[in-house]
């Protein structure tokens, strides 16, 4: 054992790529397939090299050729073959065929899985870098259902190699951390990057189900993405699954609203109707195309310094049971979330936010890092086919309402927004609520902090039921408090 001297800083030690497959590769009873389409068979290629595979590798095969791929695992409606869809009809598909063609009875101590992944790798002309889909069926054990990850990955590299030697060495990771680290789904996530580097792919989505995994909540892992630096956004649905924003927000016309939504009051709800009727009435806007994303940034989910996990639970919670899209993003300054749709989409976009957010905009401070400063980051946000809804703020000192003809931004700035303004790049929200412009978050947390009544009517229905029923911000513990 080697000596430790006093100074010395703890390491953890990352297994390499080989000794992560040989590990695999010498447990008995870890049996499975490998079907891997559009970036060669990186994957199985490592269990191969790292020896002693012939007793965990019991198929592995790559269908390249669209017809055979179509035979083989049916047809995909849209035609497309690197989607989630035809990931998951890869993966049953295997875990069937495994199931039928190997008597339980001759392998009774058999862990089987199936790995697979469908991936397109960067073109000829470098203008599409590359991306796809990678998933794991496993058993912990021979009389347990089957356990499933699915993730989405984008490549960063500018070449095919590079991309297709990354690709194995996140599948070696993804089979490894899956049956030596699922009872640790965090320690999971962060070992997908083992032997690899944020420079080389970016990881978007992630989905864990089955019954090792039942108790994991998905939102939080899509949290844990942006926070370990592995994307700069996520998205989830109302029912709590993750989405992958590439597919949500492609050719989509886009309606964001921002907010610490903690908890989601009345205010931000008039406010997302109301933006939403003035978004639907634009000449560019299809109904039918129009995604409404209520998103957080990762500024708004830290408290004390550290991201508090229950806390976001909650607000995603209430969000998801409002039935809204939800978005995490690393992304504090407006300009470069605007940017990031624009990845996907050329359609009309449009921000709904508040005087006080609107007026902030206007700060120097928040563009100190850009060359052309302000100019530049206005000129990346407003470039595109983007307006902005400003619901009203009721000044609490005088009660005088401030909107986009009587608002105040610094002296300098006067002619920039001017010039906004006039080329309808601002329009008010009118028809609000003048009876809910008292309400803010801030109060509402107080009162139940304090046992209050009333916060109750500041929310929209049923929203102070779910807080109560499920405890939400520390709501039974306070009031116990108060009453001893």
């Amino acid at each position: 054992m080697a000596l430790k001297l006093k100074g010395d800083i703890e390491i953890n030690d990352i297994p390499s790529c080989t000794t992560k497959a040989l590990k695999i590769n010498l447990n008995q009873n870890i049996y499975g397939t490998f079907a891997e389409i559009g970036a060669g068979q990186e994957t199985v290629r490592n269990f191969f090299r790292a020896g002693g595979a012939s007793g965990t590798i019991a198929k592995a095969m790559s269908a390249y050729d669209k017809d055979f791929s179509d035979a083989i695992y049916g047809i995909e409606e849209d035609g497309r073959y690197v989607t989630e869809d035809r990931l998951k009809k890869m993966l049953q598909y295997e875990i069937e065929l495994i199931e039928d063609r190997l008597n339980r009875k001759k392998h009774p101590g058999k862990m089987f899985f199936s790995y697979a992944n469908t991936v397109t790798t960067i073109d000829f002309a470098k203008k599409f870098k590359g991306h796809g889909w990678i998933g794991l069926n496993f058993q912990l054990d021979p009389l347990e259902d089957y356990n499933e990850i699915i993730l989405h990955a984008r490549f960063k590299e500018t070449d095919a190699k590079l991309q297709q030697e990354t690709l194995g060495v996140l599948g070696v990771n993804l089979i490894y951390g899956a049956f030596y680290l699922n009872d640790n789904p965090k320690e999971l996530l962060k070992s997908l990057y083992d032997n690899l580097h944020e420079v080389q792919l970016e990881i978007d989505m992630i989905n864990f189900s089955g019954p090792r995994f039942s108790y994991i909540d998905n939102r939080l892992m899509s949290l844990l993405l942006v926070k370990n630096g592995m994307t700069n956004a996520v998205m989830f649905g109302p029912d709590g699954n993750n989405l992958l924003p590439a597919q949500q927000l492609y050719k989509a016309n886009i309606l964001t609203l921002r907010g610490s939504f903690r908890p989601v009051t009345k205010v931000n709800m008039d406010m997302y109707k109301l933006a939403e009727e003035l978004f639907l009435k634009e000449n560019k806007v299809d109904k039918k195309n129009t995604k409404i994303i209520f998103e957080i940034t990762l500024t708004n989910l830290i408290s004390e310094g550290e991201i508090d996990e229950r806390d976001f639970l909650e607000r995603a919670e209430l969000l998801c049971s409002l039935g809204q899209n939800v978005m995490i993003t690393n992304y504090q300054e407006y300009y470069k979330l605007v940017e990031y749709f624009a990845e996907f989409t050329k359609a009309r976009m449009a921000l709904a936010m508040g005087v006080s957010s609107f007026v902030q905009i206007f700060d120097e401070k928040y563009y100190r890092n850009l060359s052309g400063g302000i100019l530049e980051a206005f000129g990346k946000l407003f470039y595109k086919d983007l307006k902005v809804y400003l619901y009203p703020l009721k000044d609490q000192r005088t009660g005088e309402i401030k909107t986009s003809e009587n608002l105040k931004v610094h002296p300098r700035m006067k002619e920039l927004y001017k010039f906004f303004k006039y080329n309808g790049k601002v329009v008010d929200i009118e028809d609000y609520n003048p009876e809910i412009l008292d309400i803010f978050s801030k109060v509402i947390l107080d009162m139940i902090a304090k046992g209050e009544k009333g916060w109750e009517n500041m929310l929209p229905e049923g929203i102070a039921e779910i807080i109560k029923k499920e405890r939400f911000f520390g709501y039974s513990k306070r009031k116990f408090e108060k009453l001893t």
